[in-house]
């Protein structure tokens, strides 16, 4: 099972740019990956083909599962 945390951000372009963490905590809440997301913001830390992050897009953690067959 592949568990990924995936943060995505408004640039000066309004264009949409994402950062994927794999096996975040199982614990992780919304609170915490919020304030990591404005730091981030606040830090400048990123650069983007479309300038600047600016606000928060969304965050989401995505769960995977692969039964093999053969």
């Amino acid at each position: 099972m592949t568990i990924r945390l995936t943060m995505s951000f408004k640039n000066e372009a309004d264009r949409t740019s994402s950062y994927t963490i794999d096996d975040p905590r199982e614990d992780i809440s919304e609170a915490e990956v919020q304030a990591v997301m404005e730091d981030m913001i606040s830090r400048n830390i990123f650069n983007t083909t479309g300038g600047d992050l600016k606000s928060i897009a969304s965050a989401r953690v995505t769960t995977t599962s692969v039964n093999q067959l053969i």
